[in-house]
């Protein structure tokens, strides 16, 4: 893996409420206001500013959720249908072993974060996919991260880094 490479953000997701609660059968719970954004404000080890997960405390090791955009590739799907906060394309962040640091700059500067956990798929993919992309996006769902400096990540080109690699 390239210690520093250009990748792509194609889609940045902030919602203060979970939408994908409950029965997958009773469909998705509608968001109060757009999750799209062009920007996104990231705090040291608290999360995105507005997202469900800022500051809390089951979450402080996965407040960040990335994804790679290849992942959704077989089916014809919006970025943020998996609701990761991050999703980006040119790298397979699948790949990056637990408690690797890597950084992305958009151009205000790097952001750096450390990998905590896999973000598994759940059985709501099957609905607001595809059936069968639960099972398909298994190792494939993106990772949890926890941010290690304040900073503004933006929609277009980035920077990826491993940091000390």
């Amino acid at each position: 893996m390239a210690a520093r490479r250009e990748v792509e953000i194609v889609g940045l997701h902030v919602s203060a409420v979970h939408a994908y609660e409950g029965r997958p059968s009773d469909g998705p719970r509608p968001d109060p206001e757009p999750v799209s954004r062009d920007h996104v404000e990231i705090r040291a080890k608290h999360g995105i500013v507005g997202d469900r997960y800022f500051n809390h405390p089951a979450h402080r090791n996965a407040a960040i959720t990335l994804i790679a955009a290849e992942s959704l590739n077989a089916w014809s799907v919006g970025p943020l249908v998996a609701r990761r906060n991050i999703v980006v394309r040119g790298f397979d962040v699948d790949a990056l072993p637990r408690g690797t640091v890597f950084s992305l700059d958009t151009g205000d500067g790097p952001v750096r974060f450390e990998v905590h956990r896999p973000a598994n798929p759940c059985a709501w993919m099957d609905v607001v996919i595809a059936p069968g992309a639960f099972k398909a996006l298994r190792g494939k769902g993106g990772i949890r991260t926890v941010p290690l400096d304040d900073g503004v990540l933006r929609l277009g080109t980035a920077v990826f880094g491993i940091v000390g690699g």
